[in-house]
């Protein structure tokens, strides 16, 4: 038999298929834990919001740091130790932080009273770099030492997800008005920021970029009431701030949200230089088909039925997930396994939502027949990406099929230079440089070739 080259995302369990080896990313040499909790839990639960890491155990995060570089674990970086001393000052300004009350802020506003107090509050951190240069273990790490009573570390997709929700629900339940000449427009971005502050205190995001200009819209307007109300922000995020939502529609919209960001976070660079990721892979692993083999479709029928054989509920069948009031009809499933193929996942219009839905579902996806993509699918490339992207924050297994290596699955084409700048933010995206075909298709997916 062959052997074939794999892709994997991080599996919920282990399980065997013909000797198979599962690969699981790192976000450095240590093996990240990453929270799962939805925004709108109770956050003075621990259960819910530490991020324990036996390994970190420490009194700071520097202290952990230093503990996993002395053990081995980790590689001495200048670059991430300068991250994590700022982090340690963030660390040691929380002290026992707690926001200012609506009436200390509604007091300072009209008499002056107080109003030294929100000086006081902790300034946040925008961390950006390359990919595997360690900025979520980071962040992580701050996040399970930081004693902030209320705290949440959540993906930016989930976080969005769940305010356009707030915001759907909060909508419905205020009265129609019939009389339009005498009714203005309801407002609901306020009462949604501070029900969140009233959550968390320090929130903390994963993966902070914004595609979307439904989220682009509210951004600014959402931000500066959470900063009013006195949450402190952490983010980590593969571009810097300028650079978000870039070459997006109406972006003179969103540009004010950047300034808003930068008063209220300090912005650092992680650029080390070293994909610490690529240091960790594993001997070899054997879920990514390629179709011009032949026998791909048999190979993924194997992994199917050997994984339906581990299932206590053993019948295949169609599934409907109510998606928003929107159905979601998934024809081919088996227990807590999704077998589909990329038409139905990424031509069809989906979106971050839907594949959340399904990670709450399913713990392995087989995903069938993934084609070469160029910036003339940068529609369905999205999807994917997003995809990738919700399917490895919810630790999904997935196996492909696929007609090309992963690092061939999307090229720039034959465009032009005019072409190149029209679609800039998904070049930025995949890591295209202008005027090549050299593409590192690594997004949020742990590829060993």
């Amino acid at each position: 038999m062959k052997c074939v080259k794999s892709i994997i995302l991080v599996p919920k369990r282990i399980f065997s298929v013909n000797n198979v080896n599962i690969c699981v990313k790192q976000y450095s040499t240590v093996t990240s834990t990453v929270a799962r909790e939805n925004i709108g839990k109770n956050t003075t639960d621990p259960s819910v919001n530490s991020l324990v890491n036996p390994e970190w155990e420490s009194d700071s995060p520097i202290g952990a740091y230093r503990k996993l570089i002395a053990s081995g674990q980790l590689q001495q970086d200048d670059c991430q130790m300068s991250v994590v001393e700022r982090l340690q000052g963030l660390y040691d300004s929380f002290g026992d932080y707690e926001p200012p009350s609506t009436t200390v802020n509604w007091l300072a506003k009209t008499f002056g009273i107080g109003s030294g107090k929100a000086a006081e509050n902790p300034k946040g951190l925008y961390l950006h770099g390359h990919v595997g240069t360690g900025k979520t273990m980071l962040m992580d790490m701050f996040y399970q030492h930081c004693k902030v009573k209320r705290k949440q570390r959540v993906h930016f997709h989930r976080f969005m997800l769940d305010v356009h929700k707030r915001v759907h629900t909060l909508k419905q339940s205020v009265p129609r008005q019939y009389n339009v000449r005498k009714t203005q427009s309801f407002d609901p971005i306020p009462p949604v920021a501070k029900e969140i502050s009233n959550e968390a205190w320090l929130l903390c995001f994963d993966e902070f970029q914004v595609t979307d200009i439904a989220d682009a819209v509210i951004l600014k307007k959402l931000f500066t009431e959470l900063f009013k109300c006195g949450v402190v922000v952490v983010a980590t995020s593969n571009r810097p701030p300028d650079d978000l939502y870039k070459n997006g529609l109406q972006r003179g919209n969103f540009v004010p949200f950047i300034g808003e960001l930068k008063k209220h976070c300090d912005v650092l660079s992680l650029n080390s230089g070293v994909d610490y990721r690529m240091n960790t892979l594993p001997a070899k692993g054997q879920l990514y088909f390629l179709t011009g083999d032949g026998n791909a479709e048999e190979k993924i029928d194997e992994v199917f039925q050997a994984l339906i054989a581990e299932q206590e509920e053993q019948v295949i069948g169609s599934r409907v997930l109510d998606v928003l009031g929107r159905k979601l009809l998934l024809p081919e499933t088996c227990g807590n396994i999704l077998k589909t193929d990329f038409d139905s996942m990424c031509k069809q219009a989906r979106g971050a939502i839907d594949y959340l839905e399904i990670s709450k579902e399913f713990d392995t996806v087989i995903l069938q027949n993934i084609p070469k993509m160029t910036l003339f699918n940068k529609t369905e490339a999205r999807r994917f990406i997003t995809l990738v992207d919700t399917f490895y924050d919810n630790k999904v297994r997935v196996v492909c099929s696929a007609d090309a290596k992963p690092k061939e699955l999307f090229g720039a084409g034959n465009m032009s230079q005019k072409d190149f700048d029209d679609n800039r933010s998904l070049m930025d995206d995949l890591g295209i440089q202008e005027r090549t075909e050299d593409v590192c298709f690594q997004r949020r997916c742990f590829i060993y070739l």
